[in-house]
């Protein structure tokens, strides 16, 4: 006689689902989970789903701060804005500083971080201390770099007129032909240890068995960095390189401080522009908070076109290696 039981008929041991669509929820861990995500989605949504909606509906409107003032304006502020040479000239300079920002950050953070997984003595040490810029406020760079940059008693005037390389002292903040570098060096001061982190945790988790047959193939340092460790690294370097175009187009902190948007409006970008505008502060006295939510969202718009484009890139990329 055969023992053969069809699978569909046999009883199984299954533990049924509960009927009730919270019972579910509670068994499947759903509750915890959104009680643990409750702090975050309360922050998100008080201080920037909020404040992002507040200002947008001062888009239309005249508005100074002062609710009796507030005068419906209709299209007049995007006309505005299409004849506001200020503003198109701010997105040009944060283009600029965005792209000579970037030229030199990563690079440098990549070859301090190549140097400093070298297992070497003393590297944990470098690396506190090239990330220690990284935690500190913005406002405060901004002053540092105001004492090294400064024309009559800046420190680095005083030591490049020691050793003989200027005969007089360098504009650094005043002299709109170099000002941006000014900007630069307090940028990536400011900025590289923190994507030098990013590269060295990338690296440390690269098998040290890739590292050893590559030696074994006889490849040099040079040729190991370029065929090991960056293509080993891709996925790190895209994730860096996002947050560093993000984080170069939304900078204006720091130079506020340094330079305030000078010489002129050399350094004046796009989110300095716009918080003078709201804040009624610099050249911009008056408050023309409508205008500036407006500005706020074309703003918006830059930034997440530039990140759009560059994850097509970047995708487009991958697909081709």
């Amino acid at each position: 006689m055969s023992n053969y039981v069809n699978p569909q008929l046999a009883p199984t041991t299954r533990t049924p689902r509960p009927a009730n669509k919270k019972m579910r929820l509670k068994e499947s861990g759903g509750v915890a989970s959104w009680v643990m995500l409750s702090p975050a989605l309360i922050f998100l949504a008080v201080c920037s789903i909020y404040p992002f909606v507040w200002i947008f509906r001062y888009i239309l409107f005249n508005y100074d701060g002062i609710p009796a003032h507030t005068r419906y304006t209709g299209l007049r502020n995007l006309t505005t804005m299409l004849s506001d040479a200020k503003f198109w000239n701010s997105v040009g300079v944060t283009f600029e500083y965005a792209a000579l920002k970037l030229l030199f950050i990563i690079p440098l953070a990549l070859i301090m971080a190549v140097l400093l997984n070298q297992k070497l003595k003393g590297s944990s040490f470098f690396r506190g201390a090239y990330f220690m810029p990284t935690v500190i406020s913005s406002s405060i760079s901004g002053m540092i770099f105001t004492f090294i940059f400064a024309t009559g008693n800046g420190i680095l005037n005083g030591i490049l007129s020691s050793v003989g390389m200027i005969s007089k002292p360098v504009g650094w903040l005043t002299d709109t032909g170099v000002v941006m570098g000014a900007v630069i060096i307090m940028s990536v001061w400011a900025g590289f240890g923190n994507y030098m982190l990013y590269f060295v945790t990338g690296m440390t988790s690269i098998s040290e068995d890739v590292y050893e047959a590559s030696r074994i193939d006889g490849a040099n340092g040079v040729q190991t960095f370029f065929r090991v460790t960056l293509p080993m690294l891709s996925p790190v370097l895209k994730v860096v390189l996002m947050l560093a175009i993000t984080g170069a187009f939304k900078d204006y902190e720091a130079i506020m401080v340094l330079t305030n948007g000078g010489p002129g409006t050399r350094t004046n970008v796009m989110f300095l522009y716009i918080y003078n505008l709201i804040f009624g502060t610099g050249a911009n006295a008056a408050r023309q908070i409508g205008y500036g939510a407006l500005l706020s969202l074309v703003a918006a718009v830059i930034v997440g076109a530039v990140t759009i484009i560059y994850n097509l890139v970047a995708k487009k990329l991958d697909d081709v290696v």
